[in-house]
């Protein structure tokens, strides 16, 4: 049996064992593409000791958890930066009618909250290094984590 054959007679169910994985059409056309062209690659290493089939599905099944990993990795880095204190501040302080609220609410402040509310906010320091640098105690510090 020639590749051709082998890709009309199994695409369909290698597709639909991957989209039954990702749940993605897109997806699992992506991976099902990928894994017949390293099928093709590989095919003369094929030595027929196992069913043709599981030999494609074993490939496909190993393409989409090699893609699920990757991009895993890429929503992973992607959340933690979206998710930093720093990167929500400047999208809102982009906003000019934002920043003037902000600025008003932060000499309206008292102090020490306005010196840590600005050390914290603008300028990305832990609480534990504002509470050095302000030589207050960490118990005290402590109360801004609620602000």
């Amino acid at each position: 049996m020639d590749f051709e054959e082998i890709y009309r007679e199994y695409f369909k169910e290698v597709y639909l064992f991957i989209e039954s994985l990702s749940h993605d059409e897109i997806i699992a056309e992506e991976i099902t593409q990928e894994g017949f062209f390293k099928a093709l690659k590989a095919i003369e290493k094929f030595d027929g000791s196992k069913d043709i089939r599981e030999w494609l599905f074993t490939i496909a099944k190993n393409t989409y958890f090699t893609h699920y990993k990757i991009k895993k990795r890429q929503i992973d880095s992607d959340g933690v930066e979206e998710s930093s204190m720093e990167v929500q501040i400047v999208k809102h302080l982009m906003n000019e009618e934002e920043t003037f609220m902000v600025h008003q609410f932060l000499h309206s402040m008292n102090e020490p909250y306005k010196e840590v509310f600005s050390l914290r906010t603008f300028g990305g320091l832990p609480f534990e290094k504002i509470g050095i640098q302000n030589k207050l105690l960490n118990s005290t510090m402590m109360q801004f984590t609620l602000i």
